[in-house]
């Protein structure tokens, strides 16, 4: 099998193993539609290449407003690779322990609202402290993460404690251990990994069920759609007012910043 062949059917494999989870991409979706009708928001977090995911789910076109997307740059913006904003110092403030709480400590959070942490090992310690926030504070957690790669992973947590520790529901990639799928003859490491293909899928499975709930409820969500589908002036229309709602859904938020802490560190 050539390695073009064998990558496209790993990522089958990685499609059937979305599929068998239907009924927890639904009930995720019960949780994140349940936050966006009671004027709240579901809040996204990955760092490192899990940041793809979050903004798989909002904002591009075929995503509408209600979620929260949380992407430190420190953590994410890492393409200069080395130097100043490189991958080595993203790698190191993963692990860094109470980072999660100063970010967190931006918002008016409430049991109303839903979060999704992704993070494929699970094993990075601002993610599971992110999860662990989320948690103490009564909001509902939906973990990505892939499975097989994260059982065979080591925890940077003190406890050994994962991130799919701290959440409600876990959704698995289906990505292998390491992630990388493909053996080429002659070198030695795995290329090309899975983990983005299973959770784009799960993201956008999601997102589908949570439309299809927003409408059945009365209330379908302002979608950003292509010009070429819709033509300029409502495709300008929809993401006019799709912005506008987000914005107004985060200022609740922002306006009710440290509330949860008092006075403490105000």
């Amino acid at each position: 099998m050539d390695p073009i062949t064998d990558y496209l059917q790993r990522c089958r494999e990685i499609l059937a193993a979305v599929e068998g989870q239907h009924d927890a991409i639904v009930q995720a979706a019960d949780w994140f539609s349940q936050s966006i009708l009671q004027g709240r928001m579901v809040h996204l977090f990955g760092s490192g290449h899990s940041r793809i995911l979050v903004e798989e789910m909002w904002p591009r076109y075929g995503s509408f407003p209600g979620f929260n997307p949380i992407v430190e740059l420190s953590l994410s913006f890492h393409n200069l690779v080395v130097g100043s904003n490189g991958q080595r110092q993203a790698m190191f403030l993963e692990n860094v322990s109470g980072l999660a709480e100063r970010v967190l400590r931006n918002f008016g959070l409430s049991p109303l609202d839903s979060a999704m942490v992704a993070s494929s090992g699970g094993c990075n310690l601002v993610p599971i402290e992110i999860a662990q926030g989320f948690r103490q504070r009564g909001i509902r957690v939906v973990a990505i993460i892939s499975r097989r790669h994260s059982e065979a992973s080591r925890s940077q947590h003190p406890e050994g404690k994962k991130l799919q520790d701290f959440a409600d529901l876990v959704l698995d990639t289906g990505a292998p251990p390491g992630d990388s799928m493909v053996l080429v003859p002659g070198l030695d490491t795995p290329v090309s990994p899975g983990s983005t293909v299973g959770g784009c899928m799960l993201i956008n499975a999601i997102k589908a069920e949570v439309a299809a709930r927003l409408t059945r409820a009365g209330h379908p969500p302002k979608v950003l759609t292509a010009a070429a589908l819709v033509g300029r002036e409502r495709a300008t229309a929809l993401f006019e007012s799709a912005y506008d709602e987000h914005a107004h859904r985060l200022a609740k938020l922002y306006a009710d910043a440290g509330a949860e802490q008092g006075t403490k560190g105000s």
